[in-house]
């Protein structure tokens, strides 16, 4: 999977936020992803986290996304 793909994904779950996406070893099923926004203000870490992985729950469940490292960050 190409990274513009979650790249729009997470743009499109996170509007306004800031949002890198990495393939961390070129295979194309091994990503890190840091989101920052102002949606995660007041979350924790795991609820943060919940979102990011709603965002991506397509790639995901089908198994396009086989390892998946996140950072998120609210704004506050």
């Amino acid at each position: 999977m190409a990274t513009s793909t979650l790249q729009a994904l997470l743009d499109q779950a996170f509007p306004g936020g800031e949002v890198s996406v990495e393939d961390r070893t070129g295979g194309g099923d091994h990503f890190q992803v840091t989101v920052t926004s102002e949606s995660f203000n007041g979350l924790s870490l795991i609820e943060q986290h919940r979102l990011v992985n709603a965002a991506l729950a397509g790639p995901l469940a089908d198994g396009t996304i086989h390892e998946l490292r996140i950072r998120t960050k609210g704004t506050a």
